[in-house]
């Protein structure tokens, strides 16, 4: 690391502290040459994870749009705010695992709905009804079939 006053090649590190969530350490270095003390930071960089919609258009992944349509879909029930922060949580944390830095609404959506489905049946098929785009009664009568 080069020193930020005398711009020396070789300073060391005198101290390393990793943060509490483990995404980023700090360490404290000395430059020998002109005997100053500095902190750096070191995080890892995260690259923005684009949504294809069905149209084709491209925008960044938004935790909060996704938590706002989790939201919508379990007014009314049983599901619990910390539930619904676990599903995002989740969701982002498959997300990022994977190897491409975009995804298709439509494997977001698959997601959401699979989570949603371990715990309240009722905000699953309002989700479903939504992001599959149901147009006729029957196909909603599949999935609630689907579902008993």
């Amino acid at each position: 690391m080069i020193c930020l006053f005398c711009k020396n090649q070789d300073t060391e590190v005198i101290e390393t502290r990793i943060s509490e969530n483990g995404t980023v350490v700090r360490r404290r270095r000395h430059c020998p040459k002109c005997q100053k003390r500095f902190t750096t930071y070191e995080r890892v960089e995260d690259l923005p994870i684009l949504v294809i919609k069905r149209e084709g258009k491209r925008e960044r992944f938004d935790p909060e749009k996704l938590r706002r349509g989790i939201i919508r879909a379990t007014g009314k029930t049983t599901v619990t705010a910390q539930q619904i922060e676990n599903i995002v949580t989740q969701v982002e944390s498959e997300i990022k695992q994977g190897d491409a830095t975009e995804i298709e609404s439509k494997a977001i959506g698959n997601l959401v709905a699979k989570h949603l489905k371990k715990i309240d049946k009722v905000a699953y098929i309002r989700f479903a009804s939504v992001f599959r785009r149901f147009v006729d009664v029957e196909e909603f009568e599949k999935e609630v079939k689907k579902l008993i």
